[in-house]
């Protein structure tokens, strides 16, 4: 049994899959699941590489308990009718090559929004044209529950490390110093918008569980945040900070990204979500401060006026 995740380094690592299954495509995309697969299942999963004129068999890993032959398809845009041909492709291919040891068969894929109907149905009339092999999807949810069930050594090895509740305890200015100055860029604007964000705000924004959750773990210090900015010499030296996330948010905003998208945007630019978990602490502290000043994200009020 591994340690038991904390509500922190849940949302951490939550966040950090979903960023990582959105990010990775094609041969990266497959990497990314042998991986997984190898610590979830150790000594029974074997990752399957191409080698020589015959490829890989039309196979991307093979569990041996239950004879699953895997295969990943994560293109850079999911089009229906390359989709259906890729199924159909795969799975007859992989029952010429592993007819003697291909009990179940399983399509790895990298659509959130789930597989279109056309694949649905070719996947239930290959189930029936071939009832000796059980067939079955993966994808971002199955992934997710595999991630998620990992012991906390495994994910580090995969994700590296998150914060998690103690670190955000044992916060103090000296974490706090680095981030902010290092986000120090923006004059700042001489009539910020002082209104307190609405309780619905995180639903309004469409941020997901793990990125809500990371906020309102962050909140947790945000007195911490208050009285740095209280204790600095330049009064101004908050309202530069802020102007600096508003004009970064902004400019993530019109290019389209998605709510979590922009939030490791933000991630990133507060000074990202690497090195130890105290200094991963801070970034959130920031972020969750910011958030709730109404300077980064939009708040709902704003749509009860349109």
């Amino acid at each position: 049994m591994g340690d038991v995740l904390d509500d922190t380094q849940r949302f951490g690592y939550g966040l950090k899959f979903e960023n990582a299954f959105l990010r990775e495509r094609g041969k990266a995309f497959e990497t990314l699941f042998a991986r997984i697969m190898a610590h979830a299942h150790p000594g029974d999963f074997q990752p399957v590489r191409p080698y020589g004129p015959r490829g890989d068999l039309k196979c991307d890993g093979y569990r041996a308990s239950d004879g699953t032959v895997f295969q990943c398809y994560a293109p850079d845009s999911m089009k229906v009718d390359p989709l259906v041909a890729k199924i159909d492709e795969d799975f007859n291919g992989a029952v010429g090559h592993w007819a003697a040891k291909m009990r179940r068969w399983e399509f790895v894929h990298n659509d959130v929004r789930g597989l279109a109907a056309e694949a649905v149905q070719k996947l239930a009339d290959l189930g029936m044209s071939n009832p000796s092999v059980a067939l079955a999807v993966c994808g971002e949810a199955e992934l997710r529950s595999i991630v998620m069930g990992l012991a906390l050594h495994q994910l580090e090895d995969l994700f590296g490390t998150v914060p998690s509740d103690r670190a955000l305890e044992r916060l103090d200015f000296t974490a706090l110093r680095p981030v902010l100055l290092a986000i120090q860029r923006q004059e700042p604007d001489a009539d910020p918008p002082l209104t307190a964000p609405s309780a619905a705000k995180l639903e309004y924004n469409a941020l997901s569980d793990d990125a809500a959750g990371l906020l309102r773990q962050g909140r947790r210090r945000e007195q911490l945040v208050e009285a740095f900015f209280a204790a600095w010499p330049d009064p101004d030296f908050g309202e530069e900070i802020a102007q600096a996330f508003r004009v970064r948010y902004q400019a993530l905003k019109a290019s389209g990204l998605s709510a979590d998208e922009i939030f490791g945007e933000l991630q990133a630019f507060t000074g990202g979500m690497t090195g130890e978990p105290g200094r991963q602490g801070a970034v959130l502290a920031v972020l969750s401060y910011f958030f709730e000043r109404c300077d980064i994200f939009e708040d709902a009020i704003r749509a009860d006026a349109t």
